[in-house]
């Protein structure tokens, strides 16, 4: 293999590389402390070769936070893919999504910081997680719909519906800035949402249910 081969081959290791540094800086120090060549010299490479891969800091941020995103995304999958009554999928995707967008993006202060940039900066790669994440939605509501679980309705703008309706507990900005204030709890508005589906299922009502 020729020196450019190699090169071309490693790419896609040292764009890992590059992330995974830029993520574990951005949680130790922060990400508006964290420079390209903080990240550089923990990788013991030049800034110039940071930006080989990655054209700025932004860019960096953009892929730290599509990575985040992709893991709720992936867990969300796994849900809807399970073989269990659409109500029950739906109530355990809301309890995950909510879960994991406190964990991954409101527990660590220096995160949050990183993925309020990203939400104020990356409108496009935020736009299209959500447009996956509704996708992953409108499947499991179609189930639904199909099995006679819901009420006929058009699945586009039902799953559009539900996310809407979830954003207060699902939004890493606002889940932080209502909390402690009046309001209905994540189990009180998952209910709402499966009755204006229409739901059918008694057991969905059933709070903390989780099915393997």
């Amino acid at each position: 293999m020729d020196a450019d081969a190699a090169l071309t081959s490693a790419e896609p290791d040292t764009r890992g590389r590059i992330v995974d540094t830029a993520e574990r800086l951005f949680r130790q120090i922060g990400y508006q402390k964290t420079t390209v060549a903080d990240i550089a010299k923990a990788l013991r490479m030049s800034p110039a070769n940071v930006y080989r891969f990655f054209d700025s800091k932004k860019a960096i941020n953009e892929a730290v936070a599509e990575r985040l995103m992709r893991e709720v995304e992936s867990a969300l999958k796994a849900i809807a893919c399970r073989d269990a009554p659409a109500a029950i999928r739906l109530r355990d995707m809301i309890a995950t999504m909510h879960q994991m967008t406190a964990v991954l993006y409101t527990d660590e202060l220096r995160m949050h910081e990183m993925v309020e940039r990203a939400l104020s900066e990356s409108w496009q790669v935020v736009h299209a997680h959500l447009e996956r994440k509704n996708a992953i939605f409108q499947r499991v509501v179609e189930d639904g719909i199909e099995t006679g679980e819901f009420a006929p309705a058009d699945p586009v703008i039902a799953s559009r519906c539900v996310q809407v309706a979830l954003i207060r507990f699902c939004h890493p900005a606002l889940l932080v800035q209502c909390a402690g204030e009046p309001g209905p709890s994540l189990d009180q508005m998952t209910e709402f949402i499966l009755a204006g589906l229409g739901c059918r299922t008694q057991m969905a009502f059933h709070p903390n249910h989780q099915e393997g």
